[in-house]
């Protein structure tokens, strides 16, 4: 998708109370399984970041990570899909039957093509593809899984979550690391607005396995700490990187007029998302944030949360407070990054926000970011490092995806 595509012009009404409305979340995240499970921890300020044991990282640099706890597959899933779907699938059919349970619809019971869904996947079934890579080279070509056709696909959650919930309406898959997360609801929104009334968006990411670590080491930008408290230091002085994890969140986003009519429970609007891409030298985080607030209708006064991308990486940390200062000033804004206890969730990332986001509306308390205790001078932000009871109408979340994606959303009380 391009940026004149995500950036075009809101049709002159869309504003908090027409826009689309989020009436179901689902998440599986490292520290909690289900929404209120991962919320609740999150406001504990529990982390989710412990030592690898979906595989032998004892001989790697890097030997932590989040890891979603307790998920047992044959407990989400009929026997017929475990032999065809990788972790990633497992966990966002999982979310998405979480987010349409809350959300009160069966999908079902709409008229053909009234229901569809987008996700966004930075890896796709990486690990179901690392096991037929070794089937196929230690074994040969018979020993290969017809279902490997398919199940390392980037649009794999997308086809296993239409077919299993019957959501023959438009559907789609972004591909854009850290940021599509975002780029998947804004692409929903502008199916929402094209007459859909429901649609199922949001992004579960996992690549925990020795294929692909070899690619989360190869960026170089991975901490080497051993504390997983310590790992991951979002704004400090002391940041080295980034901790990878698994997980994110689906959402059923829908046609508010339609939402409202059935009685749904409403969780808050999307109200503005925007994108852009950097140029050579020329960072646009910035100006993907403007965007979005425009879009929203709402002005930087009024934003009551940002969630951080929260890189820590010192220049990338740097480059992401002097973007939030440009625009609201230095520490005018409360800034939370619970991505700290989580990782960095590759294109589930951003969701996971996105869902902190709508609780925060719902409940009036900021989630705190933890682990940095020593914020960098050179970071001017209100860095919310406990949890802080304030009024919140408007929140905007941040995410940038390596190769110079930026996205920006804007939720909104509805």
């Amino acid at each position: 998708m391009t940026t004149a595509t995500l950036n075009r012009p809101a049709p002159p009404a869309t504003n908090a109370t027409t826009a689309p409305v989020v009436t179901g979340i689902g998440v599986t995240a490292p520290n909690g399984l289900g929404t209120e499970a991962w919320w609740a921890a999150t406001l504990r300020g529990e982390c989710g970041i412990r030592p690898l044991t979906r595989f032998d990282a004892g001989r790697y640099p890097v030997r932590i990570a989040g890891e979603v706890p307790g998920f047992v597959d044959a407990d989400h899933l009929p026997g017929r899909l475990l032999p065809q779907t990788d972790r990633v699938t497992r966990l966002s059919l999982a979310a998405a039957k979480e987010a349409l349970d809350d959300a009160g619809t069966d999908p079902a019971t709409l008229p053909d093509y009234a229901a569809g869904v987008v996700t966004a996947s930075s890896a796709g079934g990486f690990e179901l593809g690392q096991r037929e890579l070794q089937a196929l080279w230690s074994k040969g070509g018979q020993y290969v899984s017809a279902y490997q056709s398919f199940a390392w696909f980037y649009a794999v959650n997308t086809g296993q979550i239409s077919i299993r919930h019957q959501l023959r309406g438009s559907s789609g898959v972004v591909v854009a690391e850290q940021a599509g997360g975002l780029d998947a609801l804004a692409h929903a929104r502008r199916q929402i607005r094209k007459g859909t009334p429901l649609m199922v968006t949001g992004a579960v990411d996992s690549a925990l396995c020795p294929w692909g670590w070899a690619a989360h080491l190869a960026t170089g930008h991975l901490s080497t700490a051993t504390d997983p408290d310590r790992a991951y230091l979002p704004f400090d002085e002391g940041a080295r990187g980034h901790v990878v994890g698994e997980g994110g969140a689906l959402f059923v986003l829908e046609h508010a007029p339609a939402a409202h009519a059935r009685g749904a429970r409403v969780y808050g609007a999307l109200t503005g998302c925007a994108a852009t891409f950097d140029g050579p030298g020329t960072p646009r985080l910035a100006d993907a944030a403007r965007l979005a607030l425009a879009d929203a209708r709402v002005r930087a006064d009024e934003i009551g949360v940002v969630f951080a991308d929260a890189a820590a990486d010192r220049a990338a940390d740097r480059a992401e407070a002097g973007a939030i200062a440009a625009l609201f000033g230095p520490r005018a804004v409360p800034v939370s990054a619970p991505k700290s206890m989580t990782g960095r969730l590759l294109a589930g990332g951003a969701p996971l926000d996105v869902a902190a986001a709508l609780l925060t509306l719902r409940d009036q308390v900021i989630p705190p970011t933890t682990g940095t205790v020593r914020p960098a001078a050179d970071c001017p932000l209100d860095l919310v490092t406990a949890p802080r009871e304030t009024p919140v109408r408007h929140a905007l979340v941040l995410a940038r995806g390596r190769g110079g994606f930026n996205s920006a959303a804007v939720l909104s009380a509805a």
